[in-house]
């Protein structure tokens, strides 16, 4: 519904204007029970009626939307007949008439190349055909003409020329956000083939040497640490759900952490302490990974001694509160602003970044990531997780003990 209301935000004015002049047409007073007088009940008639258009509409223009979507359409116009197209066909009739689908799919031409709204005469010879005026308003979004919202009626009227406008360009306003959101999945995804690309090269190499300088002095060990390969792997490339549990992202990075061991030895210790109550929390797919990832990286970068990162998850109420914390080298708090303003983007840097902006994009910009360090201070990221956002789910499995 947010969706729906940022269209309307855009387009309600036009769209009271075509429900004061449906209203004119329709209201009678003994109908309007509490409601008021005749221009209040088409405003409330005219604004539920466009609601329950949006829904079908932010999904795109295609048969199927387009059905759903037409009848209360037309009831918003007050017309006979009303059709949705394409730039290639007719995708859906709604009323009386649909033999005109052929002219009318002949007179869009222009309309289609300028984007500019047209009114014309029909021919019929059908006697108790109702139809005899058609107008036309196209559809667009960015200056590309998508298809035309067609109104017939049974004569001219400049003020139906009026409202066909407005209501087409709020139908084009929910196609607009429907482009939004599919531009946005598709910048999700492409963020994180992005970190998919990021962990593979250095992180698969290190993991299959430590994996072989086991095979003859220890093939047992070397076996278990090829099945945690196997499953991290298998977690990260998975090719399915923009979301997770935060028991499954834990899950994978425990089988990240159990090679990076292997690796470092008694270099490095983790300390983990997870509330139960929180696993079940859904949160963007591989957004916690990329933080033990760079506490791993900057934990063990120019030491010689040893490094230690903590993990917590904590049930805050009506959030899960996840810290990670080093005690490696830290950085300059000034280089950390400007990795994730997305002006530098040294090695290591992407993930912080690509996550901050994931959860920003998610939940809002008050759910960024909070970062503390400092020069040789080591590092500590905050990430706050809403438990219940609307739109966020996970058809991850069922968290694991």
């Amino acid at each position: 519904m947010s969706g729906f209301l940022a269209g309307l935000c855009v387009a309600v004015l036009p769209l009271l204007a075509a429900g004061f002049w449906l209203g004119r047409r329709t209201a009678r007073p003994e109908s309007l029970g509490g409601l008021g007088t005749p221009v209040e009940h088409a405003t409330f008639q005219t604004l539920h009626t466009a609601s329950l258009a949006a829904p079908p509409l932010r999904a795109g223009l295609t048969e199927e939307t387009a059905r759903r979507s037409a009848r209360r359409l037309r009831t918003l116009l007050g017309t006979d007949a009303l059709c949705l197209t394409d730039q290639e066909t007719v995708l859906v009739w709604d009323g009386a008439g649909a033999h005109h689908r052929t002219e009318i799919m002949e007179r869009l031409g222009g309309p289609l190349e300028t984007g500019r709204g047209e009114a014309f005469r029909l021919t019929c010879d059908e006697p108790d055909c109702p139809l005899r005026w058609a107008v036309v308003a196209p559809l667009t979004v960015d200056e590309r003409v998508h298809g035309a919202l067609v109104a017939c009626a049974p004569r001219e009227s400049a003020v139906l020329v009026r409202a066909a406008g407005e209501v087409a360009r709020w139908v084009s306003v929910q196609l607009e956000l429907a482009d939004l959101d599919q531009s946005r999945t598709r910048l999700i995804e492409a963020e994180i083939k992005a970190l998919r690309a990021q962990i593979s090269p250095h992180f698969i190499f290190n993991s299959l040497a430590v994996i072989a300088s086991f095979v003859r002095t220890d093939p047992e060990r070397a076996r278990e640490l090829l099945l945690e390969f196997a499953d991290f792997t298998r977690y990260s490339f998975r090719r399915h759900g923009d979301f997770t549990t935060l028991a499954d992202e834990l899950h994978a990075i425990d089988h990240y952490l159990a090679l990076v061991r292997a690796r470092f030895g008694e270099r490095l210790s983790v300390t983990l302490q997870i509330a139960p109550e929180v696993l079940p929390v859904a949160l963007p797919f591989l957004c916690l990974q990329p933080l033990v990832e760079n506490a791993v990286k900057h934990g063990l970068e120019g030491k010689t001694d040893k490094s230690h990162i903590s993990i917590t998850a904590q049930d805050a109420g009506a959030e899960a509160l996840v810290v990670i914390e080093d005690n490696g080298t830290g950085m300059d708090p000034e280089r950390l602003r400007r990795i994730l303003s997305g002006e530098v983007s040294p090695s290591g840097g992407i993930g912080l970044s690509n996550v901050d902006e994931r959860l920003r994009q998610v939940y809002g910009d008050d759910h960024g990531l909070v970062i503390e360090t400092a020069v040789g201070a080591g590092m500590k990221i905050t990430a706050r997780l809403p438990k219940y956002q609307p739109g966020v789910h996970s058809a991850a499995r069922r968290p694991r003990p």
